[in-house]
């Protein structure tokens, strides 16, 4: 009987511990019928449902949109949110805000950069990890800051990210509890790092 109950703790222990997350992007219709536009203080620019071990989360990103071209739509400020579906309402798990710096140059935008976001469960331990990651241009339309902020366990650990010609003015700095992110974690997003220095023409160093 105990070897048999042993057997069916070690099954069920690795059935837990091997459910599959998901995640996907919603549709315009999606994130309509799920009335996340109350969700965000900005117009809704892309949302995301991931499913984990924890539950079922909606992440919304919004842009202000303040000032709209035939080219360009430039934004002052971003919100993202991250809520839980919680008895036909949400309960906010973190919020992300940002806005334009007062620089020289002059940043004239502000943007999500969803094609190097991810929400993926990047240790294993079946709890998506967030990676939200945006940039600001200059009124010379050149890229001035970039942020990626990984989320874990609720708790935000930033990598900040200052692009200057002149050494005295780039920086490239992590958050003194970055060390704490499990490796696999740290090594996802350092690669991240690599390809974006390739495919934006990047520094990201210090000096």
């Amino acid at each position: 009987m105990k070897k048999y109950i042993l057997v069916l703790l070690s099954f069920y222990s690795t059935f837990i511990f091997s459910q599959k997350t998901d995640s996907r992007r919603l549709t315009k219709q999606e994130i309509s019928e799920r009335e996340l536009d109350n969700v965000d203080d900005f117009p809704i620019y892309k949302a995301f449902e991931y499913q984990d071990k924890g539950g079922v989360y909606e992440l919304v990103l919004g842009e202000n949109h303040k000032a709209i071209s035939k080219k360009d739509t430039l934004n002052t400020k971003i919100q993202a949110v991250c809520v839980m579906n919680d008895h036909g309402g949400f309960l906010e798990k973190w919020k992300i805000n940002d806005l334009l710096e007062n620089t020289i140059p002059k940043e004239t935008n502000i943007w999500f950069w969803t094609k190097y976001c991810s929400t993926k469960d990047l240790d294993g331990d079946g709890y998506i990890d967030p990676i939200i990651v945006y940039g600001t241009r200059t009124e010379y339309d050149e890229i001035r800051r970039v942020k990626i902020i990984t989320v874990y366990k609720n708790k935000k650990y930033v990598i900040r990210a200052v692009e200057c010609d002149l050494d005295d003015c780039r920086s490239f700095k992590k958050d003194q509890n970055w060390n704490t992110l499990p490796q696999k974690i740290k090594t996802y997003v350092d690669q991240l790092v690599v390809k974006l220095r390739k495919e934006q023409n990047l520094l990201l160093k210090d000096g």
